[in-house]
């Protein structure tokens, strides 16, 4: 009897849980199929994923497997996104530092920009021309308004039958309109430049005595004389400076964010404001020349334009060298040009006369301008 009055034998007795240590257990033997279904039913009971993911970290197992497979997937997914989202932050092509240094450039530092394209733009075009040919002010300013939507080569293989015809603006006023108009037919809307030319011709001989007058107030008012012809005359004819705002000057005054706007007038504006009025007829030679050469308006030769190093727009076009030289045009492509009587200091090969006509029908020595 023990001290709380049980029996010390009973209390071992009750223990047949525990095996005893000198001899065989008297509890019922465990078959290797019970062991399996208890160790199931033990599994059973545990929450959640517990035998999944013991098993899962068992190598060579299904769900091992199957869990490897998750992982290689999320880690695709993962770097599918993150490419995707690289390249998106990725320029389409890898362009030299903006002239800003990738900062909002400053009014100042635009100007000073602008002034150093014209520098380097004068180095690259010294023998930057008008591009028509002419004798005088009135074959001048003829053919600068022939010159609308056409190129200035047909509108030179075209004015010396027309100026053989009709020299002064007293025998183009005097002019048979269908004759004229089959003359200029090459040039593209011939009616209506048959109306604008024997228009002005007959204003000049009647309000002017003939003359070409020098002054923009007066061009202006002129039959199918615009600012731009106005200017063209005026800076080439007269030496008087002026800024000539065609589809060539429009696009690189934008694209080297000289100006923001559309509207040729107010581009002028602008642009007077950024260059000294003595740099105005050369400054439109020379943005005229880099955008019939080299800055084209579908296809940029990035990769061969002098200027890429002060241009924000560079990366537009073509940018492999090789790939770009093929893009060039005229001198700077081996090509003729487009006067066919060139100033004595260009470098390219003069243009070729009109189809089916001599050579000599057509080459005049070229007049002072």
């Amino acid at each position: 009897m023990g001290e709380h009055g049980a029996s010390k034998r009973s209390k071992g007795t009750n223990r047949t849980d525990s095996p005893r240590v000198n001899g065989p257990s008297k509890a019922t033997p465990v078959t290797p199929t019970a062991a399996k279904a208890g160790a199931a039913k033990a599994g059973a009971k545990k929450t959640g994923g517990t035998t999944t993911k013991a098993a899962a970290e068992r190598p060579g197992t299904k769900a091992a497997k199957k869990a490897t497979a998750k992982k290689t997937a999320a880690k695709k997914a993962t770097g599918t996104k993150t490419a995707a989202k690289s390249a998106a932050k990725q320029p389409d092509v890898a362009a030299p530092p903006k002239p800003s240094g990738g900062r909002t450039e400053s009014r100042l530092g635009m100007v000073r920009r602008a002034r150093r394209i014209n520098r380097e733009l004068a180095e690259v075009y010294p023998y930057a021309h008008p591009e028509l040919d002419f004798r005088n002010p009135f074959e001048l300013l003829v053919a600068t308004v022939l010159s609308a939507q056409t190129t200035d080569l047909r509108v030179n293989q075209t004015t010396p039958a027309l100026f053989a015809r009709y020299p002064t603006p007293e025998d183009l006023a005097a002019a048979v309109p269908e004759e004229v108009e089959e003359l200029i037919r090459p040039t593209g809307f011939f009616r209506a430049k048959t109306k604008s030319i024997m228009g002005l011709a007959a204003a000049l001989r009647d309000e002017h005595g003939g003359e070409v007058p020098g002054r923009l107030e007066d061009l202006v008012k002129l039959p199918g004389v615009g600012r731009k012809t106005a200017f063209v005359v005026l800076g080439n004819a007269f030496g008087v400076p002026g800024i000539t705002v065609d589809t060539h000057f429009m696009r690189l005054a934008r694209r080297f964010r000289w100006t923001e706007s559309d509207d040729p007038v107010k581009i002028e504006a602008e642009i007077a404001e950024i260059f000294p009025k003595s740099d105005w007829t050369m400054l439109s030679h020379r943005v005229i020349f880099h955008g019939r050469r080299i800055c084209h308006a579908r296809k940029p030769a990035c990769g061969a334009c002098p200027i890429t190093h002060l241009c924000p727009a560079y990366g537009e076009g073509e940018t492999d060298p090789e790939k770009a030289r093929k893009l060039l045009k005229y001198e700077k492509g081996g090509f003729p040009g487009q006067r066919l009587n060139p100033p004595a200091d260009y470098p390219g090969r003069p243009a070729p006369p009109a189809p089916g006509v001599a050579p000599g029908a057509v080459q005049r020595p070229s007049g002072a301008e």
